[in-house]
């Protein structure tokens, strides 16, 4: 069978992906995972000077989740390119650059340094995080705003860019209209969703920010709602994400219109969630005859009219 799909010229091998902010620079999972075998990795948010992340506790275990205020803690792109991308060119794996800026000039001079390097197929443009105190939300809640952060990294991008939006929007096919015009190639949804925990021993938030990102198998529905809307508002290629930890959760995604899937919180749990749900949906199709997966993309039936109705 086919398992290959096609995003913004780019042909991965797979629609299973590795998601930003679980996986590290991809180098560090080259002895547990078939690294090359995934549709590709998507690397740790990069700013173009280091970051040292938030203070405090940065992890809390919810019931069906995790929430997280990393900060973005990262090792800044002229280090990136110069200790990890040439060790991932070497693995053979399709690179996809996580790129995040604090404002507009930010983001363009990432990309901008990011073009210098080579292996890399595109860049998702972390237009949402919602742990920082700048850039993040901005964009992700106001049209305008993405609409003009996309068009400032389009206009110096020599790869393809996939934004990446926020789920905490009343109306996310706006936003993702919005980026569609600006000029995005992919649009990757969605991130965490705004989430809180208090410790009601001392009554205090756990977190310093009081509030931190939610992922994990809570968001799993609210990101599969978020995809179907966006794919209902647009034309571009979409990447789902939110909760996937097998083959059917990937497999409820492409249906609801993605043409790719990134695998995140499951990995802090094993290792090789990856795989397993590659694994997972590769025996879907095969069990039901389907030759090519990117024929899954979009194809939910949403007439209704024949099914019977529920048992009372």
């Amino acid at each position: 069978m086919d398992l290959s799909v096609d995003i913004a010229g780019l042909r991965l091998r797979n629609p299973v992906l590795a998601a930003a902010g679980t996986f590290g620079y991809g180098v560090e999972f080259e002895d547990i995972v078939d690294l090359p075998r995934l549709g590709g990795l998507v690397t740790k948010g990069l700013s173009c000077e280091p970051r040292p992340g938030n203070p405090g506790l940065r992890l809390f275990e919810t019931s069906a989740g995790m929430l997280n205020s990393i900060g973005l803690q990262n090792i800044g792109i002229p280090a990136f390119l110069e200790t990890r991308l040439p060790r991932l060119r070497r693995l053979g794996v399709m690179v996809i650059a996580n790129v995040y800026g604090d404002s507009v000039p930010e983001y363009v001079r990432a990309v901008e340094m990011l073009n210098e390097g080579e292996g890399i197929a595109a860049y998702e443009i972390n237009a949402s995080c919602p742990n920082t105190r700048a850039g993040g939300e901005l964009f992700a809640s106001d049209p305008a705003p993405l609409a003009e952060l996309t068009a400032a990294v389009k206009a110096v991008t020599r790869r393809p860019i996939w934004i990446k939006l926020s789920p905490n929007v009343t109306r996310i096919g706006e936003l993702a209209r919005a980026a569609e015009n600006a000029g995005a190639d992919a649009l990757s949804l969605v991130n965490t969703f705004l989430g809180m925990a208090i410790d009601v021993h001392t009554r205090r938030p756990r977190f310093l920010h009081r509030v931190a990102g939610l992922s994990g198998p809570a968001i799993k529905p609210l990101a599969v709602r978020a995809v179907y809307e966006a794919h209902g508002a647009v034309r571009l290629p979409l990447i789902g994400i939110g909760g996937i930890a097998s083959g059917e959760d990937a497999v409820e995604f492409l249906l609801a219109g993605a043409s790719a899937v990134q695998v995140g919180t499951a990995n802090f749990w094993d290792p090789r969630a990856t795989e397993s749900v590659l694994r997972g949906l590769e025996k879907f199709c095969r069990q039901r005859g389907i030759p090519a997966v990117r024929l899954l993309t979009g194809a939910l039936e949403t007439n209704l009219a024949s099914e019977p109705e529920a048992s009372s």
